[in-house]
């Protein structure tokens, strides 16, 4: 059985994905960071791991951009989920009772609108959102809430006190599987991830843009990481849909001679709807 490595404990969202997108065909392992989910693939302790990459209303994640490159790790799949953050504490509990909300910081900041001007309750901010759920239930504690998935209230056993009180209530996240070695060539392959670097030249960004076009390939998404070594220089990544690979090869083929670099992150099948 494969091990994929995912940020969080169970009940988390990454938890979510790694059931939904696996079923139950893999051993979960979990890491408090990124880093250790992305250096425990690097080094094989896990065939595969997933990292939320960017957020429909937060952006990009970019450290998690930079792991990816900096290990050298492949792109092999991506999914997509809704982000409904719950209201929970232990069974029998009121909001009104409340003196404490514990989540993650992220999950707070989408939430905020919830307890504006209508609870007076601290929100304090915790590295998880399924930890606090965890903690709350193991240690019975009394007139603390947390915000987590509906995972979370099942593993954990807590009693949803308020459904969905994000206030974007279309709040989608995507995530990325990553492994050690990319995807053989099959027919279901029609998306790819790719970094680049250009000259300060005039048109060529333009230009690289100009060459997919000409081969009928879709950008998606652009993101620019600034390149360490090298003030104000760039590194732009990009995400393209494609019909063939053959479509693919051969735009890469002429980007090459317009880049100082070229570097593909992943090829594999699109999830977007």
């Amino acid at each position: 059985m494969k091990k994929v490595a995912i940020q969080g404990i169970k009940g988390s969202y990454h938890y979510q994905v790694a059931k939904e997108y696996f079923n139950d065909s893999v051993e979960i392992i979990e890491f408090l960071s990124f880093d250790e989910v992305a250096n425990s693939v690097s080094n094989g302790i896990c065939e595969l791991g997933i990292m939320a990459i960017e957020n429909s209303i937060a952006g990009s994640i970019i450290p998690n951009y930079a792991l990816i490159d900096g290990l050298n790790l492949n792109i092999v799949g991506e999914y997509f989920i809704n982000i409904n953050h719950q209201l929970m504490a232990l069974p029998g509990s009121r909001i009104d009772e409340l003196k404490v909300v514990a989540s993650h910081p992220m999950a707070l900041l989408q939430c905020k609108d919830f307890f504006k001007n209508s609870y007076n309750i601290t929100l304090v901010e915790d590295k998880d959102t399924a930890e606090v759920a965890k903690r709350i239930s193991e240690n019975k504690i009394k007139n603390t809430g947390a915000i987590a998935s509906v995972y979370a209230s099942e593993l954990y056993g807590l009693e949803i006190l308020s459904k969905n009180i994000q206030t974007i209530k279309n709040n989608e996240t995507r995530f990325v599987v990553v492994s050690k070695n990319p995807l053989s060539n099959d027919l279901e392959l029609n998306k790819a991830s790719i970094k680049f670097s250009l000259s300060h030249e005039t048109g060529s960004l333009a230009s690289v843009l100009n060459t997919l076009k000409e081969f009928d390939l879709n950008l998606t998404k652009i993101q620019s990481l600034p390149i360490i070594e090298i003030p104000w220089k760039y590194s732009f990544f990009i995400d393209i849909t494609f019909k063939s690979v053959s479509d693919l090869i051969k735009s890469l083929k002429h980007i090459d001679k317009k880049a100082e670099l070229i570097k593909i992150l992943g090829v594999y099948k699109n999830e977007m709807k």
